[in-house]
C-alpha cells in the first residue's frame, strides 16, 4: 500500500521523520529507518535513503508493508462546514489521547493547515455527538460558548426504574477521586466538591421497569450524568462503574446506555464567524437505546 502526504506549513523545513512519525499510524522510529534503508519513501518522485529536510507542498510517498497498513476507519460525520465538524462517536474510544477519535481525525485531515480540535468531551463508552473546530477562530468561540452555557447538550439515557416525576432539575455536589478515576455525589456541599446541575425529562416508560430519559447538563463534570442518576436511584443500564452488575447482566449490556444525541446552539452573545449557527439544532436519528 502506498500512502501519499502533501507537506503543509507545519512541517516546512522540518526533518522527514517528524512528518512520518506524527502522521502515519503504526510507524515508529526504527520502522522509519528501515523504510529509508529499503528506499520505500519518495519525495517529489525521487526515492530517498536519508532523513532529509522537507518543504511545504512537497509530495511524500510512503510504501507500507502489509503489516503496517493503516486500519480504515470511517468517521460518522453528522455535519460539516468550513468552520465545524460534528462526529457521531462510537463506544470504546476516547475523544483525546494516543489512540483516540481526535488522532483518527487528524490523520484524515493531514493536509489541513489547522487540524480539527474537539471543543468538549464525552466518556470513552458514551456514544454520540462531538463538535470539532476546524480553525482557531471557531475553536475560541466554541470554547467560550460552552463555558457560557450557550450550547445545549442533550443525552439519551436508559435507566433502571421509573422516575416518580416526569421531569426534574437536580442540584448536588460532585467530588472527583483522581486515583480511583471515580466520582462521588453529595446532596450538601463538602470541601473539594463542585456543584452540578442535571435536568431530565422522561420520554418513555417501558414494561421491563426501564425508562428512556432526555438528560441535559448545565455543568459538565466528569461522569456527571452517570453518577447523578445512580445517586437518585436510577442507574444507567450497562454502566459498570455506577450501575448494578446484576441489572447489566440481566439486559446483556457491557457499556452504559448513554448517548449525546442533540446539540442546540443557543447563542446569546456575539458569535463572530459562527453567527449562522444561532438557533441551529443537530440531532441523531435512529439511536439504538
Amino acid at each position: 500500500m502506498m500512502k501519499e502526504i502533501i507537506v503543509n506549513k507545519k512541517y516546512h523545513e522540518k526533518k522527514l521523520n517528524k512528518l512520518i512519525l506524527e502522521e502515519v499510524t503504526n510507524i515508529n522510529y526504527p520502522t522509519f529507518c528501515k523504510l529509508l534503508r529499503k528506499k520505500d519513501i519518495k519525495i517529489n518522485g525521487k526515492r530517498v535513503n536519508k532523513d532529509i529536510l522537507i518543504y511545504e507542498n512537497d509530495k511524500v510517498e510512503i510504501y507500507l508493508p502489509k503489516e503496517l497498513e493503516e486500519e480504515k476507519i470511517n468517521l460518522d460525520k453528522i455535519y460539516e462546514d468550513e468552520n465545524i465538524l460534528v462526529i457521531n462517536k462510537s463506544s470504546n474510544i476516547e475523544v483525546t489521547g494516543e489512540k483516540s477519535l481526535t488522532k483518527i481525525i487528524h490523520k484524515q485531515y493531514t493536509n489541513s493547515g489547522f487540524k480539527p480540535q474537539p471543543c468538549h468531551r464525552i466518556d470513552r463508552n458514551t456514544t454520540g455527538l462531538i463538535i470539532f473546530a476546524k480553525n482557531e477562530k471557531a475553536l475560541d468561540i466554541l470554547l467560550k460558548k460552552f463555558k457560557q452555557h450557550e450550547i445545549e447538550k442533550h443525552y439519551l439515557a436508559l435507566v433502571y426504574g421509573i422516575p416518580n416525576k416526569e421531569e426534574e432539575r437536580l442540584e448536588a455536589y460532585l467530588f472527583k477521586d483522581q486515583k480511583k478515576a471515580q466520582v462521588y455525589i453529595s446532596e450538601t456541599f463538602k470541601k473539594g466538591y463542585q456543584k452540578i446541575i442535571t435536568k431530565y425529562t422522561v420520554l418513555e416508560k417501558r414494561k421491563d421497569n426501564t425508562a428512556l430519559l432526555d438528560v441535559e447538563i448545565e455543568t459538565g463534570r466528569t461522569h456527571q450524568i452517570r453518577a447523578h442518576l445512580s445517586h437518585i436511584g436510577y442507574p444507567i443500564i450497562g454502566d459498570g462503574k455506577y450501575g448494578k452488575n446484576e441489572i447489566n447482566k440481566q439486559f446483556g449490556k457491557k457499556y452504559q446506555m448513554l448517548s449525546s444525541y442533540k446539540l442546540k446552539f443557543n447563542f446569546q452573545s456575539e458569535s463572530g464567524i459562527l453567527s449562522y449557527l444561532k438557533g441551529k439544532e443537530i440531532k441523531l436519528k435512529n439511536i439504538n437505546i
